[in-house]
């Protein structure tokens, strides 16, 4: 079956345009030969009633008229007046009708052709209608003479005449149309080289599809994807992105600063360049941003989103299960120890001492679950506190409860209660990493309706101009080949504290100083 040759937009476009200017300047060019025609034959109707009245009033006609044979008077007087004014008739009558000239003389004496009824009663008369000489416009006028009505007078202008004049305006009307078409054509081809350009010669049905299928493909990716154009607008947003960046309804067209918090976002989705981690509404993001270029021109900037929410999850989740790992290496280590110290002490036959040396680590250990009971009431905190205890001695740190340590059960959700203490600890304990020993101390108590949570290190704190940047998303003082999880569990603690309505607040006091307040609700630890 042979193809069917498609016609590119750009042309369509020009052959309608050439059509439309086609039709628009012959349109145009008729309406002003019409035009010219009606200015024609009222100029020449005007111009006969003038003549006709100036000759009514002339005394030399009405001399004529009292005149025996008036028409030998006034033939040679009408046909002056017709050549010197380039008229088509004039021509002199009775009351009655009866011609005294005429250009033909031998229509004298005749019955004029046309109506004369209200000149007769003194008015005038302005008609077109068709004579003995042909089509004409013409004025009759009455010629007084003592009150009374002496006579008539007819002037007129024969068609051929008008339509003479009109031809001769023709060539100009027509050259006017000429260019009018020339420069509609030009115009046509400019803006159909721009079209073909832009749509790069494909037609309507091809661009169409095309559409079709870039809308598809960019709602069906499971990543963010936002256009920003040069001048920081939004040009395009995915549903998928919509999602990501929790946007209500269509944003394009609006300013990146005003529907994204955050200047790193706001940066990340403008500058076009490299690839940062952010927190948004909880959803922890990688966003990778490379410059738009359309013939080697910037034209904005195009950025993915990829949600790294779940994968956070699991390497938190992985974290906690190495970290209890850890806390059980730690107390088997530390079992053992004590077993073979045990044991021993049984070899050397000093079973009392082996008896007592038995009892007093039972009791320290029973001490420090005891303790974290009573002053933490979540039993999920508490157990976490203890797993990251064992941890910390097993590199050397110790984890301590301040003593005035008090946190009823139920005040604040158990995950974030969780997310906020753990992600602190960690974060302490990787400021004490590669140094001898070290101390973290976490401070968990109610004051003012609030729960308030601090946890310190004796590290070295927080940098020089760091305190500002503590709780952004992807920025970290830790250097390493991990830097790009680095500085997300700052951001996670932020975030759940916005959340939760609450507060986080970083500072240096012989180390860091990291306090979080958030509004305490009864009954807010329970989850079905």
């Amino acid at each position: 079956m042979p193809s069917v040759r498609r016609v590119s937009l750009a042309r369509q476009l020009l052959l309608l345009q050439l059509v439309v200017v086609l039709v628009t300047v012959g349109l145009v060019a008729w309406l002003a030969v019409e035009a010219t025609d009606d200015a024609t034959r009222d100029g020449e109707r005007d111009r006969a009633v003038s003549v006709a009245r100036a000759l009514a009033a002339s005394g030399e006609v009405r001399a004529a008229l009292r005149r025996d044979d008036p028409a030998a008077a006034l033939q040679p007087l009408a046909e002056e007046v017709r050549r010197r004014a380039d008229l088509g008739f004039v021509v002199f009558l009775s009351p009655s009708g009866i011609r005294y000239s005429h250009p033909d003389p031998a229509r004298i004496g005749g019955r004029f052709v046309g109506t004369i009824a209200p000149a007769v009663r003194g008015g005038e008369v302005v008609e077109e209608t068709t004579g003995t000489l042909g089509p004409s416009v013409r004025a009759v006028v009455s010629i007084r003479d003592g009150g009374r009505v002496a006579g008539l007078v007819a002037v007129g202008v024969l068609q051929a005449a008008i339509s003479d004049q009109v031809r001769d305006h023709l060539p100009a009307l027509l050259a006017s149309a000429v260019a009018a078409l020339l420069v509609g054509a030009g115009l046509s081809m400019l803006l159909a080289r721009r079209v073909r350009r832009h749509t790069r010669g494909m037609d309507p049905e091809q661009l169409g599809a095309l559409y079709a299928h870039h809308d598809a493909v960019l709602h069906a990716i499971g990543e963010g994807v936002v256009v920003t154009a040069h001048d920081g607008r939004l040009a395009l947003v995915n549903g998928e992105a919509r999602r990501l960046l929790g946007f209500d309804g269509d944003v394009t067209g609006r300013r990146v600063d005003e529907v994204v918090r955050g200047a790193a976002l706001v940066q990340a989705l403008t500058s076009g360049v490299g690839s940062g981690v952010h927190v948004v509404g909880g959803r922890v993001l990688l966003s990778v941003s490379r410059p738009a270029r359309v013939d080697g021109r910037h034209v904005g900037t195009v950025t993915t989103l990829r949600d790294r929410t779940e994968l956070e999850g699991l390497v938190r989740e992985l974290g906690t299960v190495r970290g209890l790992a850890d806390a059980l290496r730690a107390q088997a280590h530390e079992s053992a120890n004590e077993l073979h110290t045990v044991v021993g002490l049984v070899e050397l036959g000093r079973y009392d001492d082996a008896v007592a040396f038995a009892t007093r680590r039972i009791g320290v250990t029973q001490d420090e679950a005891d303790q974290v009971q009573e002053r933490i009431g979540d039993p999920a905190l508490a157990a976490l506190l203890l797993a990251k205890a064992a941890a910390c001695r097993e590199r050397g740190v110790q984890l301590v409860l301040a003593g005035d340590s008090d946190l009823p059960a139920g005040l604040v959700p158990e995950d974030d209660l969780v997310t906020v203490v753990g992600n602190l600890i960690d974060n302490a304990l990787d400021a004490l990493a590669g140094r001898t020993g070290g101390r973290i101390e976490v401070r968990a108590h109610v004051a003012d309706g609030s729960v308030e949570l601090t946890v310190r290190d004796d590290g070295p704190g927080f940098a020089d101009g760091a305190l500002e940047r503590a709780f952004e998303a992807g920025w970290s003082t830790k250097a390493g080949a991990n830097e790009g999880r680095r500085g997300i569990g700052l951001a996670l603690v932020a975030a759940a504290t916005a959340r939760l309505g609450g507060s986080a607040a970083a500072s240096n006091d012989g180390g860091a100083v990291v306090t979080v307040r958030v509004p305490a609700h009864r009954g807010a630890g329970l989850t079905a």
